[in-house]
């Protein structure tokens, strides 16, 4: 179990990494490129590993929709986030990305027929009061804000594909093909967005890719040698990754409302995450 938290610890610090290099590179750029970089990368490293694991035949699926659709909704979400992060501190848009299991749960209300309760509809309350702190819309507010809410959506409706999948598809299946899907998807926009990358940022894009691969690959290991339920909630710990980053390389400390939006949503998404594990629990 211990092995698994570590796994995740590396894989919520790595996957910030990521985000950190593609905002190094610059906001000339479109978020596409980094799609691109990310995903191609990713899978060059996560293919070995799933021949090695499964052998070819762990490449086939009887639901080729599904992860169309989980895929999809992981490229939009990663391009809003990478675009956001060119625009406004890290800090500021993981706050907002925190708020992904409060999205989930009201999601999967529609999707997965889950009931919820008076108790966490009330965390789903005050969550998004969070959110709205963190966004300040009648303060500073800036564009890139609302494209991190855009990718926390993104990312909310590809966390309820994953759950759908994941009652017949290995983890390394999905990853594979979200990975091939935002390859193919980037392939199809770069003719139109391109720009050639300096040394210097193609560099970057490059540790984005390979740190975004190590991420994912940690986070599959994360969950196979410990309990979802134990190893969630350290994913939390990307805020920390983010503050560190914003005062490290640009000298940035977030401002009073993104500590308190951010304070707000950990604090309601560790409750829904509290809720639903006594739930599973008791079935």
């Amino acid at each position: 179990m211990a092995l698994g938290i570590l796994c995740m610890a590396g894989s919520v610090g790595a996957l910030a990494a990521m985000q950190m290099f593609v905002k190094l590179a610059g906001p000339e750029y479109s978020p596409f490129q980094a799609v691109f970089f990310r995903n191609a990368i990713a899978t060059a490293m996560v293919v070995p590993l799933m021949v090695y694991a499964s052998g070819v035949t762990s490449f086939r699926t009887n639901r080729p929709v599904g992860h169309i659709l989980r895929s999809l909704s992981g490229v939009l979400g990663n391009a809003s986030f990478y675009y956001a992060y060119s625009q406004i501190p890290m800090s500021d848009g993981m706050s907002i990305a925190m708020s992904v299991p409060i999205f989930t749960t009201l999601l999967a209300i529609p999707f997965l027929g889950e009931r919820v309760g008076l108790r966490r509809w009330t965390a789903i309350a005050i969550g998004f009061v969070g959110v709205m702190v963190a966004l300040d819309p009648a303060g500073d507010f800036q564009t890139g804000s609302l494209f991190a809410l855009l990718g926390t959506l993104c990312w909310a409706v590809s966390l309820i594909f994953i759950k759908k999948l994941s009652e017949t598809e290995t983890p390394y299946l999905i990853v594979f093909y979200y990975m091939i899907t935002g390859v193919a998807v980037s392939l199809l926009i770069l003719p139109f967005v391109w720009v050639t990358p300096t040394p210097e940022h193609l560099v970057y894009y490059i540790c984005a890719g390979l740190v975004g691969g190590l991420g994912q690959i940690l986070m599959t290991f994360a969950m196979k040698f410990a309990p979802a339920a134990v190893v969630t909630p350290f994913e939390y710990t990307a805020i920390c990754w983010a503050v560190l980053f914003d005062l490290l390389i640009w000298d940035v400390l977030p401002d009073l409302m993104t500590v308190l939006g951010a304070g707000i949503v950990i604090v309601t998404g560790l409750y829904i995450w509290h809720r639903e594990t006594r739930i599973h629990t008791v079935k």
